[in-house]
């Protein structure tokens, strides 16, 4: 029985939230994992499956003939029934605070075929959404350990862990823009009011964070998506200051054999056709694409007078509404800087494309991305950023350079003998351990 264990395969069960952003990188992390012997399944609902069964597909092809790499297996159990529309399984499809309270009782229910899994499937570990926090004691009560995983920075973690351990609001005046601490950190880190969750207007919010990362520390560790070079500093603070476990595994876009329409359900914008084709044509530095989210939005809503005409001629600006080849986009020689969100899984393609950013936050993680961002390669806010990002004066050479820099960095992370790869390494090796020191 020892020798057969020996021989087989790590098994790793992903179980991401069901959302476009935890989705994504979690079947580029299974890639990353199946390409290195793992045998990885991925469970999610039929809606949530299909976001990633292009990139699942296109990973599995490459993979075949190379050695020691396994193809990855997606588990599809029913979307729970409480009363949302056919095909709703997803966080940006819902429309209301009445559908938003049924997509998190559908959430909890998602517990009996986890459940089930981990009874049918000898599961060597689990990758579970940290926002599936239940799922901590779930994988216990089967013997498995489970690695929690969100989707965001460490520094961003780190921030989080602070507002939930001291919650910092409490003390600062009411004023939206008044500043507000958080202690502990490496730096100083200071945000303003309005961006941060305010414990007293959404207890509910407040007690479902306080969860999660209570679930996060009781856990084997958690997995990152990012690489040591890029915040070293709150790797050292998280581990050690902490105590928590942690491997960073990223950039793992990098895995992706399927960057032109990944995460699009095959709905790729037909407006992306021309795109790349257009930035062929096109000088770095004078020319801008705008990825407007809704496909189906009226241009009155968003468009600027006299803007139309400026994009009938095709000279220095194309619009794609809906999905666009980001990676791709980003990639190209012909993009001297991004203006960002600063959702992780963009800021870190931008990282990892070596584009300057110029940061525009609206909620969440995105402030804490971008202090991040603005600290590691120079970005700055959007309304004084991008004439200096994309000028020819020496502060615009040395942001561009120092991104250029950091994409190298980030490439080399994920390579043999990089801190990702290694990480992955070690991860394997440990869980291996424990599997033959459990079968003893």
């Amino acid at each position: 029985m020892a020798i057969e264990d020996e021989e087989r395969p790590l098994r790793i069960l992903f179980f991401p939230f069901l959302a476009p952003g935890h989705l994504i990188p979690a079947a580029d992390m299974a890639a990353l994992f199946a390409a290195r012997g793992v045998r990885c399944t991925i469970l999610t609902t039929p809606g949530n499956a299909a976001v990633i069964r292009s990139a699942v597909d296109r990973a599995n092809e490459a993979s075949r003939g190379a050695e020691g790499a396994l193809a990855i297996d997606i588990a599809v159990v029913p979307f729970p029934d409480v009363g949302l529309p056919p095909g709703v399984e997803s966080g940006p499809a819902l429309n209301s605070e009445a559908d938003r309270d049924k997509f998190f009782q559908a959430v909890q229910l998602l517990r009996e075929p986890f459940d089930r899994f981990l009874a049918e499937n000898r599961t060597d570990a689990v990758v579970s959404d940290s926002f599936f926090d239940w799922s901590v004691d779930a994988a216990a009560e089967h013997g498995v350990p489970r690695l929690g995983f969100l989707g965001t920075s460490l520094f961003a973690r780190a921030c989080s862990d602070c507002t939930v351990r001291h919650n910092p609001v409490e003390a600062a005046p009411e004023d939206p823009d008044a500043p507000v601490l958080l202690p502990g950190l490496p730096h100083r880190v200071e945000m303003r009011r309005s961006q941060m969750m305010q414990p007293k207007k959404r207890p509910d919010h407040w007690a479902f964070l306080q969860r999660v990362n209570a679930a996060d520390q009781r856990s084997y560790g958690e997995v990152f998506n990012s690489f040591h070079v890029l915040e070293p500093d709150y790797l050292e603070h998280y581990t050690t200051t902490l105590g928590r476990r942690a491997w960073l595994v990223g950039p793992v876009a990098f895995a992706s054999k399927d960057v032109a329409t990944r995460g699009t359900d095959d709905a790729l914008s037909p407006d992306a056709d021309g795109c790349l084709q257009w930035l062929n044509t096109k000088p770095a530095g004078s020319n801008f694409v705008w990825v407007v989210g809704g496909a189906d939005t009226e241009e009155s809503e968003w468009m600027p007078d006299g803007f139309a005409e400026l994009l009938a001629r095709g000279e220095r600006g194309l619009v794609i509404r809906g999905w666009a080849p980001q990676m791709l986009i980003l990639n190209h020689a012909a993009v001297g800087g991004f203006v960002t969100h600063c959702g992780w899984n963009s800021t870190l393609e931008a990282v990892s494309a070596g584009v300057p950013m110029v940061t525009w936050p609206r909620y969440a993680d995105q402030f804490y991305n971008e202090k991040l961002a603005r600290r590691v390669i120079g970005g700055d806010v959007v309304a004084e950023a991008i004439g200096r990002v994309m000028g020819d004066g020496e502060e615009a050479e040395v942001i561009r350079e120092r991104a250029r820099v950091l994409g190298e960095k980030a490439r080399r992370a994920v390579e043999k003998g990089g801190s990702s790869y290694d990480d992955v390494g070690r991860l394997m090796d440990e869980l291996m351990a424990r599997r033959g020191l459990t079968n003893v």
